[in-house]
């Protein structure tokens, strides 16, 4: 179904973007279509959680003022770059080999994850206005202009993590694919730092959504590998 969407190159208008949610949870009591819902959601509140936790560990060493502007910007610039990189997602589906290259992207994720899991990253001040962050490990940027930067990189990065993960979790359900994208910029605006305190409360969360993940990732390697038509075997 979502080759259509991406040869066309859009997801169509509104009436269009409406029926594929329609069709799609219509049938969310399938197997199918009930496990590519709960990937999205995993992915979205594990990778929201952590965008919060790197903007608060970047800015963590400037004066409070200067934080929370920095803070700001950060979350900011995470829901711009979520609706541009949701926006352009299939075209960027499109492209010859970019799913293969995008479950490489997730499964450095998945990586990056599960060293940060088992291991002590190290301890940092951390921000106030986010909890869990003097764990990552990231050292705090010296200036404002220094954090300012660091945040958008590190934003650019974790948009699109999240935004391949949610469309190769629900790549053959277009309605889920895009109420993933509109969730995941929601639970980034509103909810990150209250997802990042549970996540790290509650450790478990981490480890379903590091799996989830990881599935995704290899699905998307195999997927992307493949597929005859966006897939690595077509180009030989």
């Amino acid at each position: 179904m979502l080759d259509a969407l991406v040869a066309s190159g859009s997801i169509g208008g509104p009436a269009e973007i409406w029926q594929h949610i329609v069709a799609d949870f219509a049938n969310i009591t399938e197997p199918a279509a009930l496990a590519a819902f709960g990937q999205v959601l995993m992915i979205d509140l594990l990778l929201a959680g952590d965008n919060a936790i790197v903007v608060g560990a970047l800015a963590a060493g400037l004066p409070a003022a200067d934080r929370k502007k920095v803070i700001l910007i950060g979350i900011g610039a995470a829901l711009v770059l979520r609706i541009v990189f949701a926006l352009a997602v299939t075209w960027l589906l499109g492209v010859v080999g970019l799913i293969f290259a995008g479950g490489l992207l997730l499964l450095w994720v998945a990586w990056k994850f599960w060293r940060e899991l088992r291991e002590d990253a190290g301890q940092s001040t951390g921000s106030p206005e986010i909890e869990g962050d003097q764990h990552s490990g990231l050292k705090s940027a010296k200036s404002f202009a220094g954090a300012a930067w660091a945040v958008a990189v590190a934003d650019v990065s974790m948009s699109l993590d999240n935004v391949l993960a949610v469309a190769g979790a629900a790549r053959e359900h277009p309605g889920i694919l895009i109420v993933g994208l509109l969730l995941s910029v929601v639970l980034m605006g509103v909810a990150a730092n209250f997802i990042a305190r549970y996540i790290e409360r509650y450790r478990w969360i981490a480890y379903i959504g590091l799996a989830v993940i990881l599935y995704v990732a290899c699905k998307m390697i195999y997927e992307g590998w493949i597929d005859p038509q966006l897939g690595i075997v077509s180009l030989v």
